[in-house]
């Protein structure tokens, strides 16, 4: 496959991005296989990113129906709400997915993820995940003790609010101010365990992120994007992807990447 030359009509469509990143690396993402799944609206930005820069597919997988708060954020849901009716989030953005590019084949998959075995995945050059609960991610188990000395307190705060959701059996998101106290009790119990001053999770932040539930489409949109050059630089090889984690505070526009790859190591 990594033979295969760009047809002509490909040629001709990416003329100004193989100008930028050359031929190869273009032939690169022209045969890429990315399997994106939990439709919400900085992914929706990241699904129209990548189709426009010329995958070769895109399989998408959210099963969920269109909810009032779901349409905040997702330009691809139709506005007809009578092809709603029994349809799923990714079979109604599929449609509209496919008119941003015609050349790059977007389909659906059925069913939770955590289901699906090892060969599945193995069809993809990327997997983009999107709302996965505490213990799909290993990335965030790295001990506290061996965290950055000047590691992000959203970074910090982001895991108490997870651990919650993972302790009480919720879906991630499914919190609010109302479990303000019971969140703050769950803080100091880890910063005590993990000998960490409680001070570097400010009450505050953790009143805006438990509270901050609405997407904004102008942050979405800055958030799919980045995620868009990332998985871009990943596959066609032009440049190194941030690692490994990026935050972004809409309150003062600011975003900060936070390497947790770089942690102590004993001897």
């Amino acid at each position: 496959m990594d033979g295969e030359e760009l047809t002509e009509q490909e040629t001709a469509l990416y003329d100004r991005q193989i100008r930028v990143w050359g031929a190869d690396a273009q032939r690169r993402l022209s045969k890429s296989h990315i399997l994106v799944s939990g439709l919400e609206g900085s992914v929706i930005e990241f699904c129209k990113n990548i189709v426009l820069a010329g995958v070769g597919s895109v399989t998408i997988n959210d099963d969920r129906l269109v909810t009032e708060e779901l349409l905040t954020a997702n330009f691809l849901i139709p506005l007809d709400e009578s092809r709603y009716s029994g349809r799923s989030l990714a079979e109604l953005c599929c449609e509209s997915l496919k008119d941003f590019n015609p050349m790059v084949r977007v389909s659906v998959e059925k069913g939770d993820l955590s289901s699906f075995g090892v060969d599945f995945f193995c069809k993809f050059d990327a997997l983009v995940i999107n709302c996965c609960s505490l213990a799909t991610k290993e990335a965030i188990f790295v001990p506290w003790e061996s965290l950055p000395k000047r590691v992000s307190k959203l970074y910090l705060a982001m895991r108490v609010i997870e651990k919650f959701e993972e302790l009480e059996g919720r879906s991630p998101g499914e919190t609010s101010t109302t479990d303000l106290l019971d969140v703050q009790k769950l803080k100091r119990e880890i910063c005590e365990a993990n000998s960490v001053s409680e001070s570097l999770i400010p009450d505050s932040l953790l009143v805006r992120l438990l509270k901050g539930k609405t997407e904004f489409p102008p942050v979405c949109a800055i958030i799919g994007g980045i995620l868009g050059q990332e998985v871009i630089k990943a596959i066609s090889g032009k440049g190194d992807p941030l690692k490994n984690f990026f935050f972004f505070d809409a309150m003062d526009g600011k975003g900060l990447i936070e390497d947790i790859s770089k942690v102590k190591t004993e001897g």
